[in-house]
């Protein structure tokens, strides 16, 4: 009998954790398999799905959530998703219908965690929950950690980081596995993104969306050092949705308080010349191509993200922040900023650009790394493994 698994992806193709699911899924052997995908948006990842011969369909009133370092951010989100909660009956109604046809509900992303709460309330069937992120301490997202780690059959960590974390707010991960996400490197046939010059820069990468807390507005003092000391030789290639959301730090939008994204803000401070800023990419290996480094300034100290592997996995060194070395480690695979500060950032990509050798054989080694504990076949075995663990019922 095949295994029938529903899997709900609460992005559709527009982050990382989306195509985490899908890195995972591709290698799988799907003969003793049936799998079905609902994404919370259409995006580019369902043409990947098709071409795996996987159904996969828009669920836009998925309802979702999770903890955010601010009370009153967290609330509002709360109240929020009581309203999507009303609103989405017919789906709620069709999901019932499936999970119960299923053998299995995975659920790609902690914000899935009141969706997983409601059908744990009425349907037997067996829930996985990915654990992708590390909560902010807080009453609110204590509370989420035990509901996850109550209406979940099994737990997935995608590093001992997740895990430690998730202990810490209280939640019990006994039932609990850490598996890495998946990194492969790009097919033979990738080719640069387009819009990235070819002229003699050393370029550096960001892949993310704009958020204080992936530490994006950090690019701008970045860059305006690197101009600062008249490094014309580098250009920073931001890919993602620069728009700005929410309450800003004043500072933050001194040079143009008009601005609503990232892109204006540059422009405003001058920098043109030494940021580029491509917009959502669907395809971020082609960016990956055309660059020769990523960074990632995230606050949150975690250099571990899709971004961060798929850069490895792509022969690029990574400069990243925090302290956690199993992929990004100092002087071997990129260079770690701990603490962060824009001189240190600035430092660490001109060591690159002055060594050449270096940023090579960084890159080289990090992709000999990657390959090897992100290895897709293991990898999509662990889950695989998991899924059926949960399935069963196994202790």
């Amino acid at each position: 009998m095949a295994l029938k698994v529903l899997c709900l992806d609460s992005e559709g193709g527009f982050g990382g954790s989306s195509r985490s699911l899908y890195e995972s899924i591709a290698p799988m052997d799907r003969s003793a398999l049936e799998l079905k995908i609902w994404c919370a948006r259409q995006g580019p990842i369902a043409a990947r799905y098709a071409a795996l011969g996987i159904a996969c369909q828009a669920a836009p009133l998925m309802p979702r959530t999770t903890a955010l370092p601010r009370l009153s951010r967290s609330l509002y989100g709360l109240l929020r998703v009581a309203l999507a909660f009303w609103r989405a009956r017919p789906f709620l109604a069709q999901l019932l219908d499936a999970a119960n046809a299923s053998d299995l509900v995975h659920l790609n992303h902690e914000s899935l965690y009141l969706l997983a709460h409601w059908l744990k309330r009425r349907s037997k069937t067996p829930i996985v929950m990915h654990v992708r992120t590390n909560l902010v301490a807080s009453p609110i997202a204590r509370c989420q950690t035990r509901l996850m780690a109550r209406s979940s059959k099994r737990l997935v960590f995608i590093t001992e980081n997740e895990r430690d974390n998730f202990i810490r707010l209280g939640g019990e991960a006994a039932h609990g596995r850490v598996i890495y996400n998946i990194a492969r490197p790009p097919d033979a046939g990738v080719t640069p993104h387009a819009a990235i010059p070819q002229d003699g820069c050393f370029t550096v990468a960001a892949l993310a969306n704009f958020a204080l807390v992936r530490g994006t507005d950090r690019l701008l003092d970045i860059a305006a050092e690197l101009k600062r000391r008249g490094r014309t030789d580098i250009r920073l290639v931001i890919a993602g949705d620069m728009r700005m959301k929410g309450r800003l730090p004043r500072a933050l939008k001194g040079a143009d308080p008009n601005a609503t994204s990232l892109d204006q803000l540059a422009k405003a401070r001058g920098l043109d010349d030494v940021m580029m800023f491509l917009g959502h990419v669907a395809e971020p290996e082609r960016v990956l191509a055309g660059v020769h480094a990523l960074i990632r300034p995230s606050r949150e100290d975690n250099p571990w993200g899709r971004d961060v592997l798929e850069a490895l996995a792509s022969g690029k060194p990574v400069i990243a922040t925090g302290r956690y070395g199993r992929f990004v480690e100092t002087g071997i695979t990129g260079i770690l900023l701990a603490p962060y500060s824009t001189s240190a950032a600035a430092d660490a990509i001109i060591r690159l650009v002055d060594d050449r050798a270096l940023a090579a054989q960084l890159g080289a080694n990090g992709r000999a790394r990657v390959l090897s504990l992100c290895d897709g076949q293991a990898r999509a075995a662990d889950l695989l493994a998991v899924w059926r663990d949960a399935a069963s019922g196994a202790a």
